[in-house]
């Protein structure tokens, strides 16, 4: 990897890991289609990756940071009191968050050789990019299927209201957190999965992404904190200025697309996404096969 390269896979990640479009997927596809003699089984080429998601969710952090202080002193407020109480909407939005959490990081953590071993294929990450269009295009449709003319009213009342959020039952965090294990498939998006799973239980589109955002934060940091000291291990000599120039274009990327998305949301539909994973998955994987 040369920086070029790495400046443009970082500003990928970054890009596509808040667009439901698999940022994963982006970045195993992305090198053999173009040719890049990117060896990508070798251990750099993970921790590349883990520097990248690790940058997004600062990024993340930081832009909902006013929540996130409000979210810890709710949840605080209710490790004090032994209760969530139900009209504490900051207290119950975390618990959530925390709840939802808990289906991808055990599966994660249970398969993670086998899921790993995933990454280094492009052809399956081709499949499972059509198939993320797919699960796209079926959330969406469904939501229209269920929504009336009253709910894309008081959708759009309420838009961004981590009150609404709140609401939301334990089960439904439940679901949407299923729904965010699917992104530990490479090629299927996670803003994807838990924006079609928030739809799914109720949210408008603005809120699904906002849940989207705030949930992503702490799986994805998780992640790269427990693999980022592999970096530092005895005996490895990783390419820390590639590392840092990837991290730098993700963080970047990151940035601009959680600004654009977040409005983008208030009156658009996940359908142009659907179209294009489609689109892509079966255009990588016509393209791969035939090589």
């Amino acid at each position: 990897m040369n920086y070029v390269q790495a400046i443009v896979l970082g500003a990928l990640q970054g890009i596509t890991e808040l667009f439901p479009v698999s940022s994963l997927g982006h970045s195993i596809i992305l090198p053999p289609l173009l040719g890049w003699q990117i060896d990508e089984h070798a251990p750099f080429f993970l921790i590349f990756l883990v520097a990248t998601h690790l940058a997004t969710s600062l990024v993340l952090l930081g832009f909902y940071f006013k929540d996130w202080m409000r979210i810890i002193a709710g949840m605080g407020r209710s490790l004090k009191a032994r209760y969530v109480d139900p009209d504490d909407g900051y207290a119950r939005l975390g618990w959530l968050i925390v709840v939802a959490t808990i289906p991808a990081g055990v599966l994660g953590l249970l398969f993670q050789e086998k899921l790993q071993a995933l990454f280094a294929s492009p052809i399956a990450v081709s499949a499972f990019l059509l198939l993320n269009g797919l699960l796209l295009y079926g959330a969406e449709s469904l939501r229209k299927r269920r929504a009336t003319g009253a709910d894309r009213e008081t959708a759009s009342a309420s838009a961004h209201s981590d009150e609404q959020i709140s609401r939301i039952s334990w089960a439904s965090s439940v679901k949407v957190g299923c729904a965010q294990s699917l992104a530990l498939l490479p090629g299927f998006s996670r803003t994807g999965a838990t924006l079609g799973g928030g739809l799914m239980v109720g949210l408008d589109h603005p809120n699904a992404a906002r849940f989207s955002f705030l949930l992503a934060t702490p799986i994805i940091l998780a992640a790269a904190v427990l693999k980022l000291p592999e970096l530092f291990a005895p005996g490895t000599a990783y390419p820390l200025g590639l590392i840092l120039a990837g991290a730098l274009a993700a963080a970047i990327g990151a940035y601009l697309s959680v600004r654009f998305l977040s409005r983008y949301f208030e009156t658009k539909t996940l359908k142009p996404f659907a179209y294009y994973c489609a689109a892509a998955g079966l255009i990588s994987l016509v393209v791969l096969l035939s090589r």
